[in-house]
């Protein structure tokens, strides 16, 4: 573990495919002329070249595309819930609408769950020690998510047994998980992802570290139920995936100071060592509750560079200015470009992003900022989703674009890979 790091823990895949050769040729023989034919008698047919013989090499595979489509803190504080509430139970799904079309054109949707869920017999709760309920994670899984991770601050707010419920939930809703565990073998294990394109089978596998957990114990009968930030841990992790059959790897990080929006040296630090380490693609922070610079880093898989998204801000919270600061009540959907050669590695060939934003008077409904600025929505004139706007594009910066239509799906979905297997 670097220092630096480690005073934050302390804190808190050619063959080019050729035209098979056409057999040679006969030689040409001249064109007799009409003058010099004989005037009588037969003429002998000209000899024609034989037709050449089919390829016996393949045509090369085009190359596979797809997307993953990342996003910032699932943070139910008990007035989300209460927005939530149906009749004896919950629907999150209106809650979460705006986002239907950008979850449904992922190849690849991978959400940051920074709360546990609350075990049987517990209420729910929010802050400080937040316990929600297990229809919020049915609900992402209906809108389209594939997995999250779960390592933050927030992981043992619950104990042992809700970081058990959590995993739980996530099992029995088809959602993969990783940064958190319920045994030693689970925590050893990546969550794998297989994506099936142009005639490959893609594996993408995702890490995942919380710099702490506010204070509160992890058990010390299952110190590896939570994965704390360590640099040289994660790149080791990445390796062993790789090793394994990755073909990307992604690593989740809950790391920095909350409400700033600016980078702090620990998460520079910890991204430049993953780039440096040529083992990550892509980056992708939590934590600050604030939308963060999004950036290319020197590294990454071949020299090309790793992008690194610092912090995606919050997808649905209670926050916003009337409790913290005003840029929290927005965040980030990251989509990132893929490309996989079917003679080379894959690779993360562009990132873009899209502004999210929470009307909390309105019953924390989400939406894109692009199109709440442009014609107002809810509760807040236009002039107010626009502030909040100008502020998400300062913080995020020009080295990536801006997108403001959703993906579409390159092929069937993903495949998510148990970490433990059943029973």
């Amino acid at each position: 573990m670097s220092g630096v790091v480690a005073a934050a823990v302390a804190a808190s895949t050619a063959v080019a495919l050729q035209p098979g050769d056409a057999a040679p040729q006969a030689a040409q023989q001249p064109t007799p002329s009409s003058s010099t034919l004989p005037s009588t008698g037969s003429v002998t047919p000209e000899p024609t070249a034989p037709a050449p013989l089919p390829s016996s090499e393949p045509a090369p595979l085009p190359d596979a595309e797809f997307t993953i489509v990342a996003a910032g803190d699932v943070l139910p504080h008990v007035p989300v819930l209460r927005s939530a509430g149906s009749g004896d139970g919950y629907d999150f799904s209106p809650l979460l609408a705006a986002l239907d079309p950008w979850i449904a054109g992922a190849d690849l949707a991978l959400c940051h769950f920074e709360v546990p869920v609350a075990p049987a017999g517990v209420a729910p709760s929010g802050y400080p020690l937040f316990g929600t309920v297990a229809q919020l994670v049915e609900d992402l899984a209906g809108q389209g998510w594939d997995g999250c991770s779960t390592a933050s601050n927030h992981s043992v707010d619950r104990g042992f047994a809700g970081l058990t419920a959590t995993l739980d939930a996530f099992d029995a809703a088809g959602l993969g998980h990783v940064g958190t565990a319920r045994t030693e073998g689970e925590a050893l294990q990546p969550q794998l992802y297989d994506l099936e394109r142009s005639g490959q089978t893609i594996t993408v596998a995702q890490l995942a570290a919380t710099y702490g957990t506010n204070g509160l114990p992890v058990p010390a009968d299952a110190p590896w139920s939570v994965q704390l930030v360590d640099a040289d841990q994660l790149v080791e992790q990445a390796r062993a995936a790789r090793e394994g059959g990755a073909d990307l790897v992604v690593v989740s990080a809950h790391i920095g100071t909350e409400y700033r929006t600016a980078p702090t040296p620990e998460q520079v630090e910890l991204a430049t060592a993953l780039a440096a380490s040529g083992e990550i693609d892509l980056y992708i922070g939590h934590h600050a509750h604030v939308p963060q610079p999004i950036e290319l880093l020197g590294g990454g898989r071949d020299g090309a560079g790793m992008w690194v998204a610092y912090g995606l801000g919050n997808m649905i919270s209670n926050q916003d200015a009337g409790c913290c600061v005003a840029e929290s009540a927005s965040g980030l959907l990251l989509t990132a470009r893929v490309v996989k050669p079917s003679d080379g590695p894959a690779r993360v060939a562009a990132v873009e992003w899209t502004g999210v934003s929470v009307d909390r008077v309105a019953g924390h409904r989400m939406q894109l900022l692009h199109d709440a600025a442009a014609t107002g929505a809810g509760t807040l004139s236009t002039a107010q989703w626009q502030a909040r706007y100008d502020a998400l594009r300062e913080a995020v910066g020009a080295q990536a674009p801006e997108r403001t239509t959703p993906a579409s799906a390159t092929g069937d979905a993903a495949t998510v890979v148990p970490r433990m297997p059943p029973g």
